[in-house]
């Protein structure tokens, strides 16, 4: 069976090689170039090197005018709106099981693969074994009929496990290289990238719930809702939170603490791998978020309202909110609103 794996240069991507030709797989990398930003020379160097010490070959196809649209302009848009984008989910749902997908057919490929830490039993996706390192909730937007297409070799291993195994078998130039950062076209502070396309760092107001100023922020796209520093107030307050963020008038609202618990969320583009249009399970509303008990409500084929049986913190518009039951995936949604 001949796998088309994506590859990066990174020692999970290369571990997903090896792991899959020592399994018996027929392999053939794909390097997507996706971002201008990247240092595809380099890369590639360490592909030429890697294909020569596992045996393997690849070839390059040019995604850059996809990614742009896809993911790096939703980023910018994202932040001009005032609202906190999720760029890894979107890129994974367009881009790398997205576009990905297509050049199966063109390289006659059977299966598809990445070192994404996620395992897959073709019907459902389910958490990592390493949960420190799992990707399910990045995955949620990806279409439930290629899940039996994918393999995720790295799904039942931990990362010091990966990179062990690396050491031990000629590869320390990719198991010491520094982990990659989460944005790939992010260089240093993705402030920098905005100011490519309007001025981020804009001072305003900060304003109570009344509507009252209170202080002074540096610009609407440094902060987030839930975030209590980097911006002043005229005097002592008890801590106060960033509750809403207004990009039109360069506005940030604050409160208390309570002010930011959310039991009812709304979601858009929701994606689910069950047929069930009322159900219970966890849910979490950030990456790093604990799963909370919710209901969830499918109020259309891509809305829905997720009621929480607790409140949830820092509920963020234009991030996920995803859905499990136990270690399995159940599908999730971008966050429009909540209350």
């Amino acid at each position: 069976m001949k796998v088309l794996v994506g590859v990066s240069g990174g020692v999970d991507s290369a571990m997903c090689v090896y792991l899959l030709k020592k399994a018996g797989f027929d392999v053939l990398g794909i390097y997507m170039k996706m971002h201008e930003g990247v240092n595809h020379v380099e890369n590639i160097t360490k592909l030429n090197r890697l294909s020569k010490k596992l045996g393997f070959e690849y070839v390059i196809e040019d995604v850059e005018e996809e990614f742009r649209k896809e993911v790096y302009e939703y980023f910018v848009e994202s932040y001009r709106q005032g609202i906190t984008p999720n760029p890894c989910a979107m890129c994974n749902t367009k881009i790398k099981f997205g576009i990905f997908m297509n050049f199966l057919e063109k390289y006659g490929c059977d299966r598809a693969a990445t070192g994404h830490y996620v395992r897959n039993d073709g019907e459902f996706l389910y958490q990592a074994k390493d949960e420190s390192k799992d990707q399910s909730y990045f995955l949620f937007g990806i279409k439930k009929e290629i899940l039996p297409k994918l393999l995720f070799p790295l799904g039942d291993y931990t990362k010091d496990e990966i990179k062990k195994t690396a050491r031990e078998i000629g590869l320390e130039e990719f198991a010491s290289q520094k982990e990659s950062q989460d944005i790939c076209f992010i260089n240093n502070s993705y402030i920098e990238v905005l100011k490519e396309h309007f001025n981020p760092e804009k001072k305003g107001k900060v304003v109570n719930k009344k509507g009252q100023k209170i202080g002074v922020h540096k610009g609407y796209s440094f902060y987030t809702v839930g975030q209590r520093k980097g911006f002043t107030l005229f005097k002592s307050h008890k801590p106060q939170y960033v509750i809403g963020i207004d990009a039109k008038s360069n506005t940030l609202i604050v409160g208390d603490k309570k002010d930011l618990e959310k039991k009812q969320v709304f979601l858009k583009g929701v994606n689910l791998f069950i047929e069930d249009r009322v159900f219970e399970c966890e849910a979490k509303i950030r990456y790093r978020a604990p799963k909370v008990p919710a209901v969830v409500k499918m109020e259309s084929k891509s809305k829905a309202v997720v009621n929480f049986k607790e409140s949830v913190l820092g509920v963020a518009k234009g991030q996920a909110c995803v859905f499990y039951e136990g270690e399995k995936l159940l599908g999730g949604g971008w966050i429009r609103g909540g209350r």
